[in-house]
């Protein structure tokens, strides 16, 4: 059994390993927190990130504003908060999108093997020579970015890695007893692939999508720090700490440390949830 294999019928012990992983707890808490900060926290905590307030610009922490203001007048609070929706919105989006094109792409050419599958890989293989941030910025340099444009433009990038993954695994179950039977019962290609390959591989799908989150995040962050990020009035983290550096030598420390924080506790959030996932698929690290 590869290490990474989760058996058919064996739901209740992952979900028992995985229970028993403290890094898996620490993180799902640390997510649910953050997004409940960055969702919840702006219907309690009600601030305009639309509209420049000159005479608020540059105040420090106290009062009115836990977290003061930044040079547009905007609670850096407030900011926290509405910039973590952009980024965790793209950070699912592209994982969703990536997990199933990436593992239709894999398991199909694991699946078929032969002439097919060398092709394919070397479709694969062509995009990968390819510098993605490159690339990526090449794209947001040449339209306007949005949201949805660099929700698509990463998914087009992120897949490839999943695709091979999975192929990677299906290549090892397609020789297993339970595929044989399945093909000497009649069954189709794709019925074999969608209902008995992807389960089996779903240990690599779950921790490539979930470290897909984590990378989708810094990904927005680097474009937002090098001014290609979403335009204003949207807010995300890595904008935030693009403006802020500029005035961290002035002293106001309160625009780069709490969304530098932030955004290093949702990146490793996600990757102790990755970590854990792959332990807790990890036959090896099981209790007996």
């Amino acid at each position: 059994m590869s290490p990474l294999t989760v058996p058919r019928g064996s739901g209740r012990l992952l979900a028992a390993a995985f229970v028993r992983n403290r890094r898996a707890l620490v993180g799902l808490g640390m997510v649910a927190v953050i997004a409940a900060f960055c969702f919840v926290g702006p219907l309690l905590y009600r601030t305009d990130q639309s509209t420049v307030q000159l005479g608020l610009t540059d105040l420090a922490p106290g009062g009115g504003h836990p977290l003061g203001t930044d040079a547009s007048g905007y609670d850096v609070l407030g900011r926290l908060m509405t910039g973590g929706q952009s980024s965790l919105e793209l950070g699912f989006a592209v994982a969703l999108a990536t997990t199933v094109i990436g593992t239709l792409y894999g398991a199909v050419a694991g699946y078929a093997g032969g002439i097919v599958d060398a092709v394919m890989m070397r479709v694969i293989d062509t995009f990968l020579a390819v510098p993605g941030i490159v690339l990526l910025l090449i794209m947001v340099s040449l339209f306007t970015p949005s949201l949805w444009l660099i929700i698509v433009l990463l998914s087009l990038l992120s897949w490839l890695g999943a695709a091979r993954l999975v192929r990677g695994e299906v290549l090892n179950l397609r020789t297993r007893e339970f595929v044989q039977a399945a093909r000497m019962m009649g069954g189709a290609g794709g019925r074999i692939v969608v209902r008995h390959l992807v389960p089996n591989a779903v240990g690599v799908i779950i921790v490539s999508g979930t470290f897909t989150v984590a990378d989708s995040i810094l990904t927005l962050s680097a474009l937002s720090f090098l001014g290609l990020g979403l335009p204003p009035p949207h807010a995300d983290w890595g904008a935030m700490l693009s403006a802020g550096l500029s005035s961290l030598y002035d002293g106001y420390w309160w625009l780069v440390y709490p969304p530098a924080a932030i955004l290093i506790t949702t990146v490793v959030a996600f990757n102790l949830i990755g970590d854990a996932v792959h332990d807790a698929l990890d036959v090896r690290l099981q209790r007996p």
